[in-house]
Parts: C-alpha cells; sequence; structure tokens
C-alpha cells in the first residue's frame, strides 16, 4: 500500500496516533522475547527533554516512528557523549518504501546537529529487518553499553556520524 508523499516530522510521543503505533511495535517485541528481554522506553520516558521523537507520515497517516536519547559519556564509550536510536517502527503495511532508512537518516542528522558524533543502538538477533537496516545504514557490531545485559538475545551496533 503506497501512503503517498512522506514527510518525517516531530511529534509527542503521547499523541494517540503514536501511542497506537508503539502498542503494537510493544505487541510485536513480546511476540518475540520475554519481558525482561524487552528494553522499552514507555511513552512517559519518551516525553523526557533528552529524547528527541520524530514520526512518518503518510496522507495524514502516522505510518513509522524513531526516536534518539542524548546520552552521557560512559565507560562502554570511552566516555563519549552518544545518541541511542530507539523504538523504530514502520507499520507492516508502509514497509518496503524506505521510511525506515529516511527516519533513521533524519535521527542522525538531528543528532549531528546537537554535536553529538556516535550513534548507538541495541536490537534482538530476531529483528531480522531491524538488522538489515541497520547494517546497510553503516552500522558496526559493538558490545554492550549503557548498563544492558549482554544476553546472547540482544545485538550491539554503533555508527559515527
Amino acid at each position: 500500500m503506497s501512503f503517498g508523499d512522506i514527510l518525517i516530522r516531530p511529534e509527542r510521543p503521547d499523541h494517540p496516533q503514536v501511542v497506537a503505533m508503539l502498542a503494537e511495535l510493544d505487541a510485536y517485541l513480546a511476540a518475540l522475547y520475554d519481558p525482561e528481554d524487552n528494553h522499552i522506553l514507555d511513552v512517559q520516558a519518551l516525553l523526557a527533554p533528552e529524547i528527541d521523537f520524530l514520526v512518518a507520515e503518510g496522507q495524514g497517516v502516522l505510518v513509522g516512528c524513531g526516536a534518539t536519547r542524548r546520552m552521557p559519556g560512559e565507560p562502554d564509550t570511552a566516555d563519549q557523549r552518544y545518541g541511542e536510536i530507539k523504538r523504530m517502527f514502520v507499520h507492516p503495511a508502509a514497509r518496503g518504501q524506505r521510511i525506515a532508512q529516511r527516519l533513521l537518516g533524519q535521527l542522525e542528522e538531528r543528532l549531528k546537529g546537537d554535536g553529538v558524533s556516535l550513534a548507538l543502538l541495541e536490537t534482538g538477533r530476531d529483528q531480522l529487518e531491524a538488522v538489515r537496516l541497520y547494517e546497510r545504514s553503516g552500522y558496526v557490531p559493538r558490545g554492550a553499553f549503557g548498563g544492558y545485559p549482554d544476553n546472547g538475545l540482544s545485538l550491539f551496533y554503533e555508527k559515527r556520524l
């Protein structure tokens, strides 16, 4: 299904269409992993000032989202501050139109605009589409960071911006 021209723009995470989209993402993740293995920021956490939240909109319908969380340096990043990619999702009916790639690119540009030159992320090994997206977009494997457990289910990536 085509949603026409896709607009990438900021939106509040508590917008009703966003809440519904995040619930769909949460249900997908719950089908793949046990609750303790899902590292999800809920809507309230996404409203924090260090979060930058973007949506993809086509024909008045939100079809995708993604966020960054600006983080201070830590030992796992040699004390370099970074932006963590979170809550990437594109509705199944809108996939195949490079929406996730565009969302990711905009998130990276916003990090660079904030003077952040390192993007990190954690994703699940069973999320094959996400792994392909990140690797195609220049992310390379790295060790765990940010207190995430290295549990065998998580994959960790980084990209120099």
